[in-house]
């Protein structure tokens, strides 16, 4: 890679609306994760810790958590030329917001412009993972392909799901880009797994240019990145994927080595945090080699008091639990949890109350909620949706920022 200049493009425009009630005031890239972070953390570390120190984030929707968020967090430094900056839409070409992904790209041609990079990669903002982006990146230019996709290896039978990508005999090329089909591909060396679209691209910049033009002009076209410009590359033979199972991230375990995943979903977002949680986690955090970085407030340390039981749980700093009983959840900053409480598979969320003799299962509780006195969520559905609150077909009970809930708090 030496030598080649590369510009990075993270796509955080998008309004979230699967995850609903948490986006209701934020962007999806902008939702709180794993207690410290946010997901677009997930992406730009993955960039940054790649050496990919020139990052451009496209955003739109409800962004101004998210433009805060970069802004403060994301600091690199100007004396050689590094950035990680949030570009709102602009309407650089008329009278419109963003079309599609293609579509927003293109309307910020003039990053591409004045960087003039020999590549660019573009990223999704919104997956938990770990990926080595250089190495995808050497993957493309050892492969003189127009564009590189990131694929990830899934059982076939799971696999109408996604984006999938079916390749030619040689398990590289790309020979066809299906959309969630009834029928999945099978890969060449594994008939039963599919390779899934991880919505992660790398282009040589002359054919990322032409395809956008090509697209801009195009009738009926969605403007989408994976929908429109991956099958337009592919009917040129310029696709090629990558395998994210050759992927080597420092610091990895072998349970975690190939995690990869889509929190587009309540139910999945809140499996995703399960995920975190046990003695052996199935996506480690505790990875010093390749952290995921993010602001941190200044809080203490968590408290736990009152002969507290917390088990299988991450409990993040200014978080006082006293006399309460936790198991497999994560609770964010500054929270409190009173006595004989109880929050069983769930996500708290930073500066949430749990008042005394509380019962939390299933749940996720968005940002500065107040739990009254020996109230209960996620114990019974109907209660739940009585109440006002999301309750997904899973039985996962949502609650959003601030909701308010009838009752009194006595707690600290």
């Amino acid at each position: 890679m030496a030598g080649r200049k590369v510009l990075a493009i993270v796509l955080a425009g998008g309004e979230g609306k699967r995850l609903m009630p948490l986006t209701l005031d934020r962007a999806k890239p902008a939702v709180p994760f794993g207690g410290s972070y946010r997901l677009i953390d997930f992406a730009l570390s993955n960039l940054v810790n790649a050496g990919f120190l020139r990052v451009c984030v496209l955003t739109q929707y409800k962004s101004h958590s998210l433009d805060r968020h970069i802004a403060l967090t994301w600091r690199m430094s100007s004396m050689l030329g590094n950035y990680v900056t949030p570009v709102p839409a602009q309407q650089r070409l008329g009278k419109q917001w963003f079309l599609g992904s293609a579509d927003a790209i293109y309307q910020s041609m003039n990053l591409i412009n004045d960087e003039r990079p020999d590549h660019i990669v573009v990223f999704g903002a919104d997956h938990v993972y770990r990926m080595d982006a250089s190495q995808m990146v050497d993957a493309h230019i050892a492969s003189s392909a127009g564009v590189t996709v990131a694929g990830i290896r899934v059982p076939r039978a799971e696999a109408d799901q996604f984006g999938v990508i079916a390749t030619a005999a040689d398990g590289a090329t790309i020979a066809d880009f299906l959309e969630k089909p009834v029928d999945p591909p099978g890969l060449p060396d594994s008939p039963e797994e599919s390779f899934a679209s991880m919505g992660n691209y790398v282009f040589t910049t002359e054919v990322l240019v032409d395809a956008l033009r090509r697209d801009a002009d195009a009738a009926g076209s969605r403007h989408d990145m994976g929908g429109d410009i991956i099958p337009m590359l592919v009917a040129d033979g310029a696709a090629e994927v990558y395998d994210f199972r050759d992927n080597h991230v420092p610091g990895s375990l072998p349970r975690d080595t190939d995690y990869w995943r889509d929190v587009g979903t309540l139910a999945s977002y809140h499996e995703a945090h399960l995920d975190l949680v046990s003695v052996e986690p199935t996506f480690n955090l505790y990875n010093t080699q390749w952290p995921i970085f993010t602001s941190h407030p200044q809080l203490p340390g968590a408290k736990l008091v009152e002969k507290s039981s917390v088990d299988e749980s991450i409990v993040c700093a200014g978080s006082i639990v006293s006399g309460a009983t936790i198991r497999r959840s994560v609770i964010g900053t500054h929270a409190y949890v009173s006595a004989y409480a109880t929050i069983q598979r769930s996500v708290i969320m930073d500066g949430v109350k749990v008042g005394r003799g509380a019962r939390i299962r299933n749940a996720i509780i968005d940002k500065y909620v107040v739990v009254p006195d020996r109230f209960r969520i996620g114990i019974d559905a109907e209660a739940d949706r009585a109440a006002g609150f999301t309750v997904t077909d899973e039985g996962i009970t949502v609650l959003a920022k601030g909701q308010q809930i009838p009752g009194e708090y006595t707690g600290a």
